[in-house]
């Protein structure tokens, strides 16, 4: 069975944000994890490159719509390349192949008798491509979240008969786990019980999108033609474009990752669409938070924005993804404070881990010849640091299993922190001194550094560079699956330490970000 796993379709108004880099951090986390499980995953990722707002970035720009998603989306693409994302899908829904789906996928709508041609009135934001339902007695509205003018429309659209799925819908979200964490549950609840009303899903006068068949004039609104790119991403080169053969390469996905703001597109509208089309449900749409910087609000205007490009060449990929990762809980809305950051990043990678794997590694080099010591009886079972790593290996699969990130940093961390600990109380330094010590000193350090292993393990799906470089520091590395994880004793005695490296350098930054 395959695992399909999705961040948001990016909108190529801009370039990526801080935002954006979070929720595929996140997602690349997810990945990692179900392929050490063995899971055979696809994880989608692309941009949303059609509607009004791209058309008229492009024409401030002086560019095309066409030349400037390329620009844009290039830039996404590469960015994620720099992080190491391991995306295996990347789609635009320029993509010719995108246009065959929404057709066919239209076609199966509208044979349904999902599709009804209606009279939109309202204010609409051109920032959000929707309507909106609150301001229409204010003489001056802006939208709340872009704080910019909305503009009132009056047109001739095609709607999507939602409201025929207000019990389907209800059903839906009530299932445990189908909307994630429980408060974003609780939000789509509430908008539903008011009671699902039709939506547009066609604009008119908008050159710029996907031509609706047999409605001259109409083009599809950005959010109908934007989901279906999730399909559209598990085409193979030379498959059919079809439905059909969508399902066979992995559909229905089994989570969605996406902002907060989206939810309802996603847990809603997605779903009813699916169901009309007669497609197989998403698993699980989780809607995670907002990030602010130093209590504030990120913006252009206060000029605090922080560009994940330039985080990635000051402070390197493992430091802004652990940061993240491991002091946010994964859902709620989170804060990035530059000293903190700064003290997290020292305090757990450079000196509770890369401090603790140097200087085992160098001991036992030093003690014995090279090599990893003989093991004794570190290679049991009952051994506390074995218990320990049993004990946090579980831990840290629940974790990532529910997408508690803060916890299943929090399990390797405490795994090192036990390994230093138990290193400490051994203190094999002095006793290295005392004549017929050698081989309990050796079993010693044998765990410390067996320990550390399963360490660098756990922390694949987090910092996957960290890990590696970690891995690179023993015998020719085990393979990187679950199973190495639960194996205590994977290391080989007389096997050939490499030179231990620092596997980080503290971070020492000068300035704000």
């Amino acid at each position: 069975m395959t695992y399909t796993l999705t961040t948001p379709l990016y909108y190529v108004n801009d370039r990526a944000h801080l935002g954006s880099a979070y929720t595929t951090l996140a997602c690349d986390a997810i990945a990692r994890f179900q392929r050490l499980k063995g899971e055979q995953v696809v994880f989608i990722t692309g941009c949303d490159e059609h509607g009004q707002k791209i058309q008229r970035t492009a024409e401030a720009a002086g560019l095309t719509p066409q030349a400037h998603c390329d620009l844009v989306s290039e830039g996404y693409r590469e960015l994620w390349q720099r992080w190491q994302i391991s995306n295996d899908r990347f789609i635009r829904t320029t993509d010719p192949r995108h246009r065959r789906i929404v057709e066919q996928f239209y076609a199966r709508v509208e044979a349904n008798g999902d599709i009804v041609e209606g009279r939109q009135q309202g204010w609409y934001c051109v920032a959000c491509e929707e309507f909106k339902d609150d301001p229409h007695e204010a003489s001056d509205p802006e939208c709340a979240i872009h704080r910019k003018p909305l503009e009132w429309r009056d047109e001739v659209n095609l709607f999507f008969r939602l409201s025929r799925y207000q019990q389907q819908i209800e059903t839906l979200i009530r299932q445990p786990g189908f909307i994630a964490p429980e408060s974003r549950r609780r939000e789509v609840e509430n908008f539903v019980a008011q009671g699902l009303r039709d939506f547009s899903i066609s604009r008119v006068n908008l050159p710029w999108g996907i031509p609706v068949p047999g409605h001259e004039g109409h083009t599809f609104y950005v959010w109908f033609d934007a989901l279906l790119g999730y399909l559209t991403a598990l085409l193979e080169p030379g498959d059919p474009y079809s439905l059909e053969t969508i399902v066979e390469r992995g559909w229905p996905a089994q989570l969605h990752v996406i902002g907060k703001d989206i939810l309802r597109f996603h847990a809603v509208y997605w779903p009813a669409m699916l169901l009309s089309a007669g497609l197989p449900l998403p698993q699980r749409v989780f809607g995670h938070g907002f990030l602010t910087r130093e209590g504030q609000k990120m913006g252009k205007s206060l000029g605090n924005v922080l560009d994940p490009a330039v985080l990635l060449e000051r402070c390197g990929a493992d430091a802004v993804r652990w940061y993240l990762l491991r002091d946010i809980p994964f859902g709620d809305d989170g804060d990035f404070q530059q000293q903190r950051f700064v003290d997290l990043i020292n305090n757990d990678l450079a000196n509770t881990i890369g401090n603790l794997l140097n200087r085992t590694s160098s001991m036992a080099r030093r003690w014995f010849a090279e090599a990893v010591p003989p093991a004794g009886a570190a290679a049991e079972r009952q051994h506390p640091l074995a218990a320990a790593a049993t004990k946090a290996c579980l831990r840290h699969n629940q974790a990532m299993d529910t997408l508690d990130f803060r916890n299943a940093a929090e399990a390797a961390l405490g795994l090192a922190t036990s390994a230093n600990g138990f290193l400490n109380d051994q203190a094999p330094w002095s006793r290295m001194k005392q004549p017929g010590q050698e081989d309990s000193v050796a079993a010693d350090l044998y765990a410390v550094l067996e320990a550390t292993r399963i360490v660098a393990l756990l922390l694949s799906p987090l910092v996957p560079e960290l890990s590696a470089r970690m891995l690179a520091q023993y015998p020719a590395a085990a393979p990187l699956s679950w199973d190495a994880l639960l194996q205590w004793g994977g290391l080989q005695p007389g096997d050939q330490l490499p030179a231990p490296s620092p596997v980080l350098a503290r971070l020492e930054l000068e300035g704000e970000l």
